[in-house]
């Protein structure tokens, strides 16, 4: 049986970014369908099987989607049909399983978004260039001693 790698994701009004956490993962398969389906399959290090499959809040284009191999982690970026801000990622209204999380490091409002975009020009290199270092902080920003900065 398969596990489940976990997800991070993000939004902007015209695309979706995915980052799956698998490093050194083998024989990656993402497909992408108009409706909205996103399946992933790959082998981790060990040899063991990963996958999962996401109905999408809306549909997308199967041509939109990127994919970029990070020495830990997968950047997958979807361009979403109709641009606009989806409610949340998946159709279903239900509880999102557990290996799916929001990716804060990469997440920005809607009022936002031109000041902090990741690449909407159609270069994701912002993007997909970065070998995600969060993994080891829990997601957690360090933020320096200000006292000690000071010199109090």
């Amino acid at each position: 049986m398969s596990r489940q790698p976990e997800v991070l994701w993000a939004q902007r009004s015209d695309r979706v970014y995915l980052t799956i956490s698998l490093p050194d993962a083998k024989d990656v398969s993402v497909k992408c369908e108009q409706q909205g389906s996103f399946s992933f399959s790959a082998v981790g290090v060990q040899g063991e099987p990963f996958s999962f499959s996401l109905q999408l809040y809306g549909a997308i284009v199967a041509e939109g989607c990127k994919t970029k191999m990070g020495l830990r982690n997968i950047f997958c970026t979807i361009q979403k049909e109709q641009k606009g801000w989806w409610k949340r990622l998946l159709k279903t209204e239900e509880k999102p399983a557990p290996y799916l999380k929001v990716d804060w490091n990469k997440w920005c409002d809607e009022d936002e978004e031109s000041s902090s975009d990741l690449g909407s020009d159609g270069d994701d290199a912002t993007y997909g260039g970065e070998d995600d270092e969060s993994s080891d902080d829990g997601g957690m920003l360090y933020l320096p001693d200000l006292e000690k900065a000071r010199g109090n």
